[in-house]
């Protein structure tokens, strides 16, 4: 039983982190110039990286996959 609910809290906090934007997060940063192209390369780069991961994207193969992993980064990133 405390491992159900252990569970469930990290998968609230993990859902509450991706519906951040890295656009949002880094307003709220309030980067700017090189700092902010930084700063959005690796959050573009870690979205990805949780999209290839995705049960969705192990499920798919070819044109969907990349289709879903395209959608998943923008999503993520703001754009």
């Amino acid at each position: 039983m405390k491992y159900l609910i252990a569970t469930l809290f990290l998968f609230s906090l993990s859902y509450a982190q991706a519906e951040e934007s890295c656009t949002s997060r880094a307003a709220e940063k309030k980067l700017a110039g090189a700092a902010k192209a930084s700063f959005m390369k690796k959050c573009e780069k870690d979205a990805r990286a949780a999209c290839e991961v995705d049960d969705i994207s192990k499920r798919t193969n070819g044109a969907a996959k990349e289709a879903h992993i395209k959608k998943c980064v923008r999503e993520s990133v703001g754009e």
